[in-house]
């Protein structure tokens, strides 16, 4: 049996999805007004507002798809306007910290471009008579931001109310700009698997794990190529986040410090058997697919897309182009 992604995070799920963006369109959107062509072998998935981790257990690979639309669904441009959209309705948690974030090399590095922290998605403090009607972001990218035919976009958040949960939605974007390097705050990750701290729910004090994305932080430098705009196949992503610690540069963080590795391919055992630790994930032997362990039993091979293979990257994996 071939398990498909939006499969295996109806099964890993143990709760009900809340947001998701549909600007820039995030991968295999149903909600978008338009969409590139599916990679070969993928469908829709009509579940992208689910998280993709709860109290500290991975429940989906980052960015849910671990191959990229085939095409960028917007070109952006350094030091301009940009709007980031969220589907209408859905459960907002009573807030919390969101991040919008670009990844130049496929998804192993983020930089953060802008921050809505507290109170994402209300219009002022729950407390202080906010209410939850924002479903647009608009901020100005840094005017010294590399360009690039393809980079990543990622939207993070870790809500303020309920289970301590992480959601992430990513689109293949392309940025105008010239060639060069910007360096910027690092993505925050919380919730999402050993490694990573776990922000308690915030009950009325919002200033819980604020220090995650304020002064407990790491800089990156990300580079750009430069835009040319023949970009027609964004680089594929890396399908969970060990590939992407965030770790603290003042006072000690519990975060991981894993180096990032160089990239192989590894032998599995037959799907359904074996042993193994639940929520992590290994490439097939031959290298077509990957898999996924649920209740200490590996899955059937979840195929990459046509034309890429799986790498292992020290505790990730990723499809991408041999």
């Amino acid at each position: 049996m071939l398990f498909k992604i939006s499969t295996v995070i109806t099964m890993a799920a143990a709760v009900l999805g809340h947001m998701e963006i549909y600007k820039p369109c995030p991968r295999y959107s149903s909600k978008c007004s338009s969409q590139p062509a599916l990679p070969a072998g993928e469908t829709i998935d009509y579940n992208l507002n689910t998280p993709i981790g709860s109290n500290g257990n991975i429940l989906a690979p980052f960015c849910k798809h671990t191959t990229p639309w085939t095409q960028a669904t917007e070109t952006w441009t350094a030091g301009q306007p940009v709007t980031v959209s969220f589907v209408a309705g859905g459960a907002t948690h009573s807030g919390g910290h969101c991040e919008f974030s670009i990844s130049y090399d496929g998804g192993n590095t983020y930089v953060v471009v802008h921050q809505e922290l507290k109170y994402c998605f209300f219009t002022a403090s729950p407390s202080a008579g906010g209410v939850d009607t924002v479903r647009d972001y608009t901020f100005t990218l840094p005017a010294n931001l590399p360009g690039t035919d393809k980079a990543v976009f990622a939207w993070t958040w870790v809500n303020a109310v309920g289970n301590r949960e992480f959601y992430n939605n990513c689109g293949d974007i392309a940025i105008k700009g010239s060639a060069g390097s910007y360096t910027g705050k690092k993505m925050t990750i919380a919730n999402y698997g050993a490694g990573y701290p776990v922000i308690p729910e915030f009950l009325g004090n919002y200033d819980t794990g604020i220090s995650y994305y304020t002064t407990n932080t790491t800089q990156v430098t990300v580079t750009g190529n430069g835009y040319t705009g023949g970009a027609t196949t964004p680089t594929a992503t890396t399908a969970t986040t060990t590939a992407v610690p965030t770790t603290s540069t003042t006072t000690k963080a519990p975060t991981s410090t894993a180096p990032v590795t160089t990239a192989t391919q590894v032998s599995t055992p037959t799907p359904g058997t074996g042993s193994c630790t639940s929520n992590t994930y290994q490439c097939s032997s031959d290298g077509s697919g990957y898999q996924v362990c649920l209740n200490s039993a590996w899955s059937s091979v979840i195929k990459c897309s046509s034309g890429t293979i799986c790498y292992n990257n020290g505790g990730s994996v990723y499809c991408g182009w041999p």
